[in-house]
């Protein structure tokens, strides 16, 4: 039964994409505004380029010296300049979508079937898997398009 149902059936088709010269602080703010942990980035025309998890937004902001003695006060006492560390800290948070995002992404096809999308998504420890026809994104399914899946097919068999 579950064998049945195919990635278009289940799939998120209003998508919140990014371009790949969205800035960090874009993709984070979409993210936020639209509830979402993941963005695929695709070109104008849908083709998709890679995908940008809030896993790739915060990784660049893991400063290691943010927990160190004070390195503001390195910026402070290098004569007026900010200090390196300090300098690459802001040059990450400009990273762009194109910087931060996979581009080896696994994805499928509107005809997947369920147990082949959970089986990728097991298979490569990721949450969700974009749908494309043509190298062009039409959808997404997320573990929760799956879950919600079973939970239909359990009401319809009662």
């Amino acid at each position: 039964m579950i064998e049945l149902v195919r990635a278009n059936a289940i799939m998120t088709r209003d998508l919140v994409t990014a371009r790949p010269q969205d800035t960090m602080v874009t993709l984070a703010r979409r993210m936020v505004e639209h509830r979402v942990s993941a963005l695929p980035v695709c070109e104008a025309d849908d083709t998709l380029l890679g995908i940008v998890t809030e896993s790739d937004l915060i990784r660049p902001l893991g400063a290691p010296r943010a927990l160190d003695h004070g390195w503001w006060i390195d910026v402070l006492l290098e004569g007026g300049e900010a200090a390196p560390a300090y300098l690459e800290f802001l040059q990450q948070a400009a990273q762009s979508a194109a910087d931060l995002m996979t581009r080896d992404v696994t994805t499928v096809d509107e005809s997947a079937s369920v147990p082949e999308i959970a089986e990728l998504m097991q298979q490569h420890a990721i949450k969700r898997i974009p749908v494309v026809r043509d190298g062009r994104l039409v959808g997404i399914v997320a573990r929760a398009d799956l879950v919600r899946a079973l939970a239909e097919l359990t009401v319809a068999a009662r």
